[in-house]
């Protein structure tokens, strides 16, 4: 049995995550990986079983570190307005630093190709659905269906981090995301959200 090297299996992550993002899932192949990643095949499965069980152990991995630093400083018994803006201000500083890791699991949580239980339970999703709930109980936020509640909260922040990441809007101009965009935006859709 082989010794395992963990400074070889970060190569082995970091290589994958990055061909994804370029080259999407079918151009993720375990020869290719190797190569880039500077190591024989066989030494990819000394740390992952197989091309799926790589793939799921990279998403929960990028997920685990997404939802650490997505609870940073927030509690879900804040008042919403601002334990929704520490959301968004979390994810940005999270993106800004991990843009390659955010576009695979947007990826990742998109592609048919994978089979998991994404909506297994976690301490960030039972943050988050305690959140919504005690905003809720305590009439700072309209009662929506919790898909489009979620659609409302986050889907402009998105659209403005992917025109930041890039660098470019629908009329093809440069887009540079401020705190003070985020802010104006976030303000039009706190407006939305409270009764």
């Amino acid at each position: 049995m082989r010794v395992k090297d963990e400074l070889k299996e970060i190569v082995i992550r970091r290589e994958a995550i990055k061909m994804i993002v370029e080259r999407g899932f079918d151009g993720l192949g375990m020869q290719k990986l190797a190569k880039v990643s500077k190591i024989s095949p066989s030494t990819i499965y000394v740390y992952f079983e197989s091309r799926e069980h790589l793939l799921n152990q990279l998403y929960l991995d990028v997920q685990r570190k997404f939802e650490h630093d997505a609870l940073k400083g927030f509690d879900p018994a804040m008042r919403f307005e601002d334990g929704l803006w520490i959301q968004w201000v979390n994810r940005y500083k999270y993106i800004q630093g991990n843009s390659t890791e955010f576009y695979f699991s947007e990826q990742f949580r998109n592609s048919p190709l994978i089979k998991q239980n994404r909506l297994a339970q976690s301490a960030f999703r039972e943050a988050m659905n305690s959140f919504l709930a005690n905003a809720i109980e305590n009439n700072q936020v309209i009662q929506l269906p919790v898909e489009i509640f979620w659609a409302i909260a986050y889907g402009a922040f998105y659209v403005l981090v992917k025109f930041h990441l890039e660098q470019s809007t629908m009329a093809g101009t440069k887009f540079n995301l401020t705190e003070s965009k985020l802010r104006q935006t976030f303000e039009i859709v706190m407006k939305s959200l409270k009764p």
